[in-house]
């Protein structure tokens, strides 16, 4: 009984994520209040801090299987001797692993510090609240900013990519939102709003990738989970990539036609929503 009811939760969290991971609304934030909701734990503490972030490498493998067009001609003309730097995925590669350095600071010195005092439901609320009233005015200042050199996401320079990897900081705080962040900072940068989302897309599968295997280290491998927290993890995992198939393509159609506006709404509503609850002891 206890499998089935830690399978149910994990169904509902990999819907979760695979719905708010490439959408600005904090996939993260989501899941530590579903989580809270829910009563999913583990055995240890850290199990469930790693369940977070491995499930949505079940995100992540989406965007690899929808933008394989684009990843795999990057691989073919990786070499700049084939097509020239400019062209080639050498320099695409390289941009996305500048745009992870400041990331990759941050991370390591505030990771520790931001698990243990900011992944709470209040927390969260805030950041959702304040961060959707920030996204509100980067739209509205940045977005058409015509700055030149950036209108594809393949062709990022090293100054936008530093610039999308210092906002992507941001995201170290729960409820911030990764997407939010990079995409915030490709407005700064002056790529389109497309071309930061994808920027965005790609830019997730080092910076998750990185922050799985640390936060699988951290708990000591696979090998030191129960049978019932491997299935659990395994089926949040395919329940986010299966969902986030779905929601990719249809965030990119609606960034195309219409402004960001409606993922503030509904971040500030559902920000005091989850104050309300708190209010009302629902969280654990």
């Amino acid at each position: 009984m206890e499998t089935i009811f830690s399978i149910l939760k994990s169904i509902i969290l990999g819907i979760v994520e695979g719905i708010t991971e490439f959408l600005p609304v904090s996939s993260t934030g989501h899941l530590v209040i579903f989580e809270n909701l829910l009563g999913f734990n583990g055995t240890t503490p850290s199990y469930v801090e790693m369940y977070t972030y491995v499930i949505q490498l079940g995100a992540i493998l989406a965007v690899i299987v929808l933008y394989w067009g684009k990843i795999k001609d990057t691989l073919v003309n990786f070499f700049p001797q084939k097509v020239g730097f400019e062209k080639s995925g050498f320099r695409f590669w390289l941009m996305l692993a500048i745009a992870c350095i400041p990331g990759g600071v941050f991370g390591v010195l505030l990771n520790d510090w931001a698990d243990e005092h900011l992944f709470t439901p209040v927390v969260v609320a805030f950041t959702l609240f304040f961060g959707g009233l920030w996204m509100l005015y980067a739209e509205k200042k940045f977005r058409n900013n015509g700055l030149g050199g950036g209108g594809d996401e393949l062709n990022v320079t090293v100054k936008q990519a530093l610039i999308i990897g210092a906002f992507q900081c941001l995201a170290i705080i729960p409820g911030m939102s990764r997407s939010a962040s990079t995409i915030i900072g490709g407005w700064v940068a002056g790529l389109t709003t497309v071309a930061a989302a994808e920027f965005s897309f790609f830019l997730a599968i080092p910076v998750m990738v990185g922050m799985s295997f640390l936060k699988i280290v951290k708990i000591g491998g696979f090998s030191s989970m129960t049978s019932t927290e491997l299935i659990s993890l395994g089926v949040g995992f395919v329940v986010s990539f299966l969902v986030a198939l779905a929601v990719i393509s249809k965030f990119i159609s609606y960034l195309q036609k219409k402004p960001m506006k409606v993922f503030v709404y509904y971040r500030m509503i559902f920000a005091i929503i989850v104050l309300i609850a708190g209010i009302a002891g629902l969280f654990h």
